[in-house]
This record gives C-alpha cells, sequence and structure tokens, in this order.
C-alpha cells in the first residue's frame, strides 16, 4: 500500500509540474490564433462587450498579454527601458521589472510577447537582447545579445518576434550569417544549434513550430526566403522565396492540412506551400495577391482561410485547397483576426471591434464597437483567456466579457 501510494504520489506530481512547465505562445495554440470559449456571446450588446476593467500607464508599446500562473504579463517601454507588468486577473499591478534598453526610433516601444514557462519569464527587447528572468527571485538567470554576441544585426523596426519555446529549446533569429537561426538552452542560454540559413536579416516573424511524424520543423520568414528548418539540429531542409518591398513579414505562417500560407504585405500577397510528408520539402500550389495583411495574421476554419488584405483593405475569405476568393468585403478597414469558436473577432487599425459569422457565402458581422481607451496605434494582436477578450491599444489593456 506504501509503494501504491508513493507512486501516485509522483505521478500527481508529475503531471503537475509538466503542466506548469507548458510554454505559452504568441496567437494561442500553435500560433493559430484560434481560441476555445465556453458559453462564448452569440452577439455582443449594442454598446459592445461589456468592459470588465482596464489598466493604463502600460507604457509604449505593440505586445500582446501572455497568460500563466492565474497572471496577466505584458510588456512596455517606460523612459527608453523595456518593463514587464505582471497583474492579477482583475487588472490591478503586482509587479513589474526592467529587462533593457527598448527600441525608441521609429514607432518606439515593446515589440515582443512575454513567453513564460512555469516561473520563467522569457523576454526579447526590439534591440536584441534576450532575457531569461526568474520570476520568484526576481533576478534574471541569463542574459544574451542577439547582435553584438550572435553576429546579427538589427532590422529597420526593431527586432520583433515572439520568443518560441519547445522543452529545453528556445528558438531565436538573430540573422547573422553563422547564427542566422539559433536554438538556445532556455535554462542556461548556452547555444543548441545554430543554422546559418541564407544569411539574410530577420524579418519580424515569430517561428512556427509544426509537429510532423518524423520531426519536428522550424518555419520563419528571413528578409526575401522562408525557411524550413530541422528543430532537433538546425538541419536547413528547404527555402522559399518570399520577397517584398521593405524585407517586412510580420505574420508567423499558417499551416493547416499538409499545407503552409506563407503571406505579408508590400506588393507581396499569399503563397500556399505543400509540405512533404517528411518536412524535408515543398512545392508552390497557389498564390493570390490580394491576401496581403502586412502584419494581421489569419486565421483558417473548416477549410476557409480568413483575414484581411492590406492594398483594397478589405476582409477576404479564401478556400484553402484552391485558393480561390469566395467574398470580399470593406464593411471594416483593414486589421488583426482571431478566431473563438468558429467566430471571427476583428480588431481594425481604426479601433474597431467586431464580431462575425466564419460562413464562406458572404462577410456576416454581427456585433462591433469602437475601442476609444488608449494612444497612438492599434496594432497589437487580442488574446482570449478564460471567456475574456484582452485589447491593448498602446499604454492600456482592456478586458472585455464575452462569454456567459
Amino acid at each position: 500500500m506504501k509503494k501504491l501510494t508513493a507512486l501516485l504520489f509522483l505521478i500527481g506530481y508529475l503531471c503537475i509540474t509538466s503542466s506548469g512547465q507548458i510554454a505559452t505562445q504568441w496567437r494561442g495554440t500553435n500560433s493559430s490564433g484560434i481560441y476555445n470559449v465556453d458559453q462564448l456571446l452569440p452577439e455582443w450588446p449594442s454598446q459592445g462587450p461589456e468592459i470588465l476593467w482596464s489598466h493604463n500607464g502600460l507604457g509604449k508599446g505593440f505586445s500582446s498579454p501572455a497568460f500563466a500562473n492565474n497572471k496577466i504579463f505584458i510588456t512596455g517601454m517606460i523612459d527608453g527601458q523595456a518593463v514587464l507588468f505582471v497583474l492579477d486577473q482583475s487588472g490591478k499591478e503586482l509587479r513589474r521589472f526592467k529587462y533593457g534598453k527598448e527600441f525608441e526610433e521609429s514607432y518606439p516601444g515593446c515589440r515582443s510577447t512575454p513567453t513564460i514557462v512555469g516561473d520563467m519569464a522569457y523576454l526579447l527587447t526590439g534591440m536584441g537582447k534576450v532575457v531569461c528572468l526568474d520570476l520568484k527571485s526576481v533576478k534574471p538567470v541569463w542574459e544574451k545579445e542577439l547582435f553584438s554576441q550572435m553576429d546579427g544585426a538589427n532590422i529597420t523596426w526593431g527586432i520583433t518576434e515572439s520568443l518560441v519555446i519547445d522543452g529545453d529549446k528556445l528558438f531565436c533569429t538573430p540573422g547573422g550569417k553563422t547564427n542566422n537561426v539559433m536554438a538556445l538552452n532556455r535554462m542556461t542560454g548556452e547555444t543548441i544549434w545554430n543554422c546559418s540559413g541564407l544569411g539574410e536579416l530577420s524579418a519580424y516573424c515569430t517561428p512556427l513550430l509544426i509537429q510532423l511524424p518524423s520531426r519536428k520543423l522550424l518555419v520563419t520568414h528571413m528578409a526575401n526566403h522562408v525557411l524550413g528548418i530541422d528543430a532537433a539540429t538546425g538541419k536547413l531542409l528547404w527555402s522559399f522565396e518570399h520577397p517584398n518591398q521593405w524585407a517586412a513579414h510580420a505574420n508567423t505562417p499558417v499551416f493547416y492540412d499538409g499545407g503552409i500560407l506563407l503571406f505579408s504585405g508590400w506588393g507581396q500577397g499569399a503563397e500556399k506551400l505543400k509540405l512533404g510528408a517528411d518536412g524535408s520539402s515543398v512545392t508552390k500550389e497557389w498564390i493570390l495577391k490580394s491576401f496581403d495583411s502586412r502584419m494581421g495574421g489569419a486565421v483558417v476554419i473548416d477549410g476557409y482561410l480568413y483575414g484581411s488584405g492590406d492594398a483594397d483593405r478589405s476582409w477576404q475569405c479564401i478556400n484553402w485547397i484552391a485558393g480561390v476568393k469566395k467574398y470580399s468585403s470593406q464593411q471594416f478597414f483593414k486589421g488583426v483576426v482571431i478566431a473563438a469558436n468558429k467566430y471571427l473577432i476583428g480588431y481594425t487599425e481604426k479601433g474597431e471591434l467586431f464580431l462575425a459569422k466564419t460562413d464562406p457565402a458572404e462577410f456576416k458581422a454581427i456585433s462591433s464597437t469602437k475601442v476609444t481607451l488608449g494612444s497612438e496605434q492599434h496594432w497589437a494582436h487580442p488574446v482570449i483567456d478564460k471567456g475574456v477578450l484582452y485589447v491593448r491599444h498602446g499604454d492600456t489593456l482592456i478586458a472585455y466579457k464575452i462569454s456567459k
């Protein structure tokens, strides 16, 4: 009986420990932008969803909040310094930590969403500093400079990726000739592997990690190409040319049903690739110039791709298999899209917030409101956690009630 009790205790301990070590991800599970909500409101009140609370004073920034340990983690720039804010679920500030000089030039402020794993926070400044912060001791565990230490170089609007963590690996893109893409040990900061890629600069992209039967594949945009890298070894498996005018590719690629979508603005648009079964090759399936979101993301629901175009400022639905446009609507301005229970939630660059059905036949907006709190650009990607929609607008985080 004692052995059985001890075994059960050990199993329970391991379950608790492992569940506490799951890394948060920008745009949710697999960076898909798709969230599941219990008792989602099928429509909002006429004045918009109820604001449960708002927290201002976050400083300048475009990052999204991350959620772990029943707390909210979000970054902002104050007096030129990057700051991690820790809030409780009612929006009250619990603590704040400075972690380095932040990007102060064109569009100043924090770019990267923090990644939380257990009691560790992983942070990246727009100046290329990676910090592993122990949230209990309030001390850095390790720090790395991607540019001065890793032969990388900054880009026009500051390095912007949100750090991706898988097990003991932290993936980052210094953009150097040797250290083009890297995997670091997340506990020590030591190099696990480095991939020279094609020697191009980084391109504002948060990488996508794809689990295949035979391997894990890391896919990310660099200045003119998308790279497919073996996540275990760092071996470059393939590259695909996808340039645009400003070498800016802020959208994480989308993986669905064996295909990878690459999409960006400034004259490029969307290209869908078929991924080989073992991840070692890609072939081009279709291209659609009109699906040219600069940084608004996209979601795939039941075989249809949803998001906004940039040049014509429309909201579009695309057949995933054929690349055929099903509709194009200019009811709202261009912006960011996420999904909840097969409903679209859009947040436009004019501050419009809307709820719409995922119907490939036509764009069907159900409810809308205007985000009036906060300041400057409406660029941050919204996040849903425990039935609450969180929208960051500059120095303010707003919590909206979207479930019963």
